[in-house]
């Protein structure tokens, strides 16, 4: 599989660039979960990071992915089907 060195912008991980696995489209995925263990009886946590577009290049397309820090760790963003109402 390929990698695509993607920089990370807010939390922990604000200003890295990490190699990050693309699909078979040349996408990276929407949401990075980034687990980290806890220590001396703290409970580990999940920071999310989501993709963004890059910065726009010379012709106002975006260049590349980005991702940024969600606080909120994607509460309440599930996906709904209108089908499955009330079941």
């Amino acid at each position: 599989m390929r990698s695509e060195n993607t920089p990370f912008t807010g939390g922990p991980l604000d200003g890295r660039v990490l190699p990050v696995l693309v699909g078979a489209t040349g996408r990276p995925p929407k949401v990075y979960p980034v687990p980290v263990p806890g220590h001396d009886g703290i409970p580990p946590t999940v920071h999310v990071y989501r993709r963004e577009p890059g910065p726009a290049g010379r012709l106002g397309l975006p260049r590349g992915w980005r991702y940024t820090y969600d606080p909120e760790g994607g509460a309440g963003r599930s996906l709904k089907w209108p089908w499955s109402k009330g079941r």
